[in-house]
């Protein structure tokens, strides 16, 4: 078998949730197919996923994302186990199997520690037909342990595991230039593009465009290739990992 390469891709919680902040199922359905689908011979797969809060808004009785600190940790509580029986009972549908991994900030805060996610992953990536489900630790980090969102985290992963690809589903198609108009799709140098950004974000989503773009510059100086794509439409995901598709990419640092 040829050296496996890596992909890791993060699903937003706009792309898992409805308007309301209950999980999507039927988008959650369709991402699972997508990437059940995808081309494995030599490529192994690790999602980063939100949604665990958004998931737990709707069990705890509210029509918002929370504000204070210990209802937003009740809420992803509640929602993490909600979101991985789903992804448990979608992927069995294509004999594949889930795992776990909730991760804080502490967690990459010295060599052996960041080692030890980096050799459970590779584990778990030399097995066959598992793939690997990280999110952060909601439900206990406070702020001095928050990795900040999951494009942030997604970012460390992948350079961690050394990814060749990194995948950010959102809920646009990806990166416009002020004014809109046509997304770009293709960014030699993020550092030029960094104030196109606008700062918008869901309401059950943490980060917006200028988090992601952050996350971005980070994975390319480390030489990840980075892609912003629209998660409503995994369809593309499978052209996307191939070097191609409709979205933003972001070419590496040498």
């Amino acid at each position: 078998m040829a050296e496996q390469e890596i992909v890791v891709i993060k699903i937003g919680t706009g792309v898992l949730t409805k308007e309301d902040g209950t999980l999507d199922g039927a988008s959650l359905a369709r991402l699972v197919g997508a990437v059940a689908d995808l081309p494995n011979q030599t490529r192994r797969y690790v999602l980063v996923s939100s949604g665990a809060v958004g998931a737990g808004t709707s069990v705890l009785g509210l029509s918002e994302y929370p504000d204070d600190l210990s209802t937003r940790q009740a809420a992803a509580a509640v929602g993490q186990t909600r979101l991985m029986h789903a992804y448990q009972n979608l992927f069995n549908s294509f004999d594949k199997n889930v795992a776990q991994l909730l991760l804080t900030a502490d967690d990459f805060s010295s060599k052996e520690r960041s080692g030890r996610i980096s050799d459970t992953l590779h584990r778990l990536l030399a097995q066959p037909g598992i793939v690997p489900i990280i999110n952060e630790n909601d439900s206990v980090a406070v702020e001095e342990l928050r990795v900040g969102d999951n494009d942030l985290l997604s970012a460390r992963v992948a350079t961690l595991i050394g990814a060749r690809l990194l995948v950010l589903l959102t809920s646009v198609d990806g990166l416009m230039p002020p004014g809109g108009g046509e997304i770009i799709e293709d960014v030699p140098d993020v550092a030029a593009v960094l104030d196109y950004a606008k700062d918008v974000k869901g309401r059950f989503s943490m980060g917006g465009m200028r988090g992601k773009l952050e996350a971005v510059q980070m994975a390319v100086n480390a030489g990840v290739e980075t892609v912003i794509a629209n998660g409503r439409h995994p369809e593309r995901l499978k052209e996307i990992v191939e070097n191609g598709g409709f979205a933003t990419r972001f070419r590496p640092r040498e």
